[in-house]
């Protein structure tokens, strides 16, 4: 009976070292832009009770978590689709008495059911912020994801702004007047951006509903000429209220965002989150990325769900995406240590001298070969070929040097410096000279 072929399940992949060194530093370095602006980092688990996680999750997210049922105690569990409803329950259970505004962040992978072809697992880093004030609580998460998305080094960044009351009157309108169909033929159009797809569906509705559903198709573009537009309109008084209150957002993101100011753009016409979100609303965009990298807004009603009265807003970044969008436009890999391999006789002593440096260096117990070195990630090997070592096992700082900054045992014949590419002549001379460096601390501090 032949055995099944090794392999791994749809929308899931490893991640081989360089792609892994890309991530973690990518996830590094928008952590340390959270931290820098007060979020304090949490951890939540991978998964956890279905009908809790569900609590906080739209229709979107509940169909797409995968559930199975947990073998110790037979409950349905489901992998998180989304860290934020996790955060809202610990916010109102472990968190309960501690006073607003709490600002927490985090970074993980989310898995979601996929089509055939589509990612399962994503890595996401994102923040919360509870119980700050309006507008200065949604303009500060915007400056976050602002200078997140700055660390990204993508470019032609820029934040796309909206709030949810504009097209919750008119699709409410759409309900109540015509019913779920129309109201869904409605949303369709919107969400294309389709003018004349809004015209038919809005043919049913009062004309002044009619003209505030296919003004929305173009209520897009620079931040103060789409407000100015939007502000002109007919709407109800709540709606203004929302448009003036996005105005105040963009105003304050303006005075708390780091230099050089964001690209700020409005769109009223996104229905994305429309369901989850209770006002601003808000994407991030980056050149080399097919769709938004960024995503997030205010969820008034979330935290209610899990017993604490709360408001809130934050976002989460797609680590993914942004990893693939600098592979894309060249973003340089993360720079890491010059890895080396010592082989030899008193070996160990100079790895360790080495890595004390601040390189990477292990020990090998076979003579490294470049396509050995290539494989392993590593950059060179020291061949030590004299028969005594010269660092002392329990000095960090001695080995031997010699002419040209190779260690005296290469530069005379009797070692030998291995390359891993032959074109990396900058690798050698590194080497060469933190080896010399070596030495001469040696002669300074005989052991």
């Amino acid at each position: 009976m032949n055995a099944p072929p090794i392999r791994l399940p749809s929308g899931v992949r490893d991640l081989l070292p360089r792609a892994a060194a890309r991530r973690r530093a990518l996830a590094e370095r928008v952590m340390a832009v959270f931290e820098a602006w007060g979020y304090a980092r949490i951890v939540t688990p991978v998964f956890e009770c279905a009908d809790v996680l569900e609590r906080g999750l739209g229709h979107d997210a509940r169909a797409a978590a995968i559930r199975f049922v947990e073998p110790g105690t037979g409950e349905v569990v489901a992998l998180r689709p989304d860290i934020t409803p996790q955060v809202a329950r610990l916010v109102a259970t472990r968190m309960a008495d501690i006073e607003g505004p709490i600002r927490l962040c985090y970074e993980g992978a989310v898995t979601r059911l996929a089509g055939e072809l589509g990612q399962r697992e994503l890595l996401q880093a994102g923040i919360e912020l509870v119980d700050a004030p309006e507008p200065e609580g949604d303009a500060e998460v915007l400056a976050v994801a602002a200078a997140a998305l700055a660390a990204t080094h993508l470019p032609e960044t820029r934040l796309d702004v909206g709030h949810v009351a504009p097209a919750r009157h008119v699709l409410g309108a759409a309900q109540a007047g015509c019913g779920d169909e129309v109201r869904a033929k409605l949303a369709a159009a919107l969400a294309r951006k389709d003018r004349a797809g809004v015209r038919a569906a809005a043919r049913s509705l009062p004309s002044p509903v009619a003209a505030l559903a296919e003004a929305l198709v173009t209520l897009w573009g620079p931040a103060d000429s789409t407000l100015a537009r939007a502000a002109a309109l007919a709407w109800p008084d709540e709606v203004h209220a929302s448009l003036a209150r996005l105005h105040g957002v963009v105003a304050a993101l303006g005075e708390l965002a780091d230099p050089p100011a964001p690209v700020v753009t409005v769109d009223l016409g996104d229905l994305r989150g429309f369901d989850y979100y209770t006002g601003v609303r808000f994407a991030g965009y980056a050149g080399g990325a097919p769709d938004a990298v960024l995503r997030g807004g205010r969820y008034d009603e979330l935290i209610g769900r899990y017993g604490r009265a709360a408001h809130a807003t934050g976002f989460a970044i797609d680590l993914e995406a942004v990893a693939e969008a600098q592979r894309i436009v060249g973003v340089p890999a993360p720079s890491i240590a010059i890895g080396i391999a010592v082989y030899g006789s008193g070996a160990p002593a100079l790895a360790r001298s080495l890595r004390a440096r601040g390189l990477r260096a292990v020990t090998a117990v076979v003579r490294p070969t470049p396509a050995w070195l290539r494989g392993a990630g590593l950059d060179a090997a020291v061949v030590i070929a004299r028969a005594e070592p010269s660092v002392g096992d329990g000095d960090p700082g001695g080995s031997a040097g010699g002419a040209g900054g190779l260690p005296r045992g290469i530069a005379d014949g009797r070692g030998a410096l291995v390359l891993a590419d032959d074109a990396r002549g900058d690798v050698a001379a590194e080497v060469g000279s933190v080896i010399e460096a070596l030495e001469a601390r040696e002669k300074r501090c005989p052991s």
